[in-house]
């Protein structure tokens, strides 16, 4: 699996594709994240934007492979496998630029009452359960389950919303927990929505990638 993650990777990296999701990130922190605010508040907010970034690179991640070339190495991997490692690249960028965000509302943020730690730690368990239900959304809204690109856009486009309108939403669940705690002065740990959104891309990821084996 180490060497399909790094093929998917470079994969992702050489196809510049990811530059239009983070520059959209970045542009959606920058606009949102101000110095002095709640710190929890921004980390919410940082957070909340990585539900459609999420969803944006794994779409990325599994069509950016040639046909061709995603047959050998299906063939010579396994198709369950190859189709695993690229939501998993998608998801490593997306929690990469969810670290960097959450950093940067950290530093610039209002930290009283919360502590650096609890908030760091509020904040990271909250970026990874959005990053987490976007990369659900993402695998649900993408080949093979999705095939038409207009398709696979709007789908994951209405999944993403949902993901945050929903009250049962993972990626709801965690950053009201910290707009929340920001009013309060106390960072608690979203840790049900952390479990519900490891479930969650669990099962898609696995639903796409066994579709993409009887599919292969």
């Amino acid at each position: 699996m180490t060497a399909l993650l790094r093929y998917q990777g470079a994969l992702l990296l050489r196809s510049q594709r990811w530059l239009a999701p983070l520059i959209t990130y970045a542009a959606f922190v920058a606009a949102g994240i101000r110095p002095g605010d709640p710190a929890l508040d921004s980390l919410g907010f940082a957070a909340a934007g990585l539900v459609p970034t999420t969803a944006w690179l794994v779409r990325i991640s599994v069509t950016g492979e040639p046909d061709a070339a995603r047959d050998c190495t299906a063939a010579a991997a396994g198709p369950v496998r190859v189709h695993a490692a690229a939501l998993l690249t998608g998801l490593a960028g997306a929690l990469l630029a969810g670290a960097a965000a959450a950093a940067v509302a950290l530093l610039i943020g209002d930290r009283a009452g919360a502590g650096a730690g609890p908030a760091a730690l509020a904040g990271a368990l909250a970026v990874a359960a959005c990053a987490l239900t976007g990369a659900a959304v993402g695998a649900l809204c993408s080949r093979p389950l999705v095939r038409r690109r207009g398709y696979a856009v709007l789908a994951g486009t209405l999944g993403s919303l949902l993901a945050w309108l929903l009250a049962f939403s993972p990626a709801r669940g965690a950053v009201s927990a910290l707009v929340t705690a920001a009013r309060s002065g106390t960072a608690p740990l979203p840790l049900a929505p952390l479990a519900g959104a490891l479930l969650l891309a669990a099962a898609a990821g696995a639903a796409a990638s066994l579709t993409a084996a009887r599919r292969s």
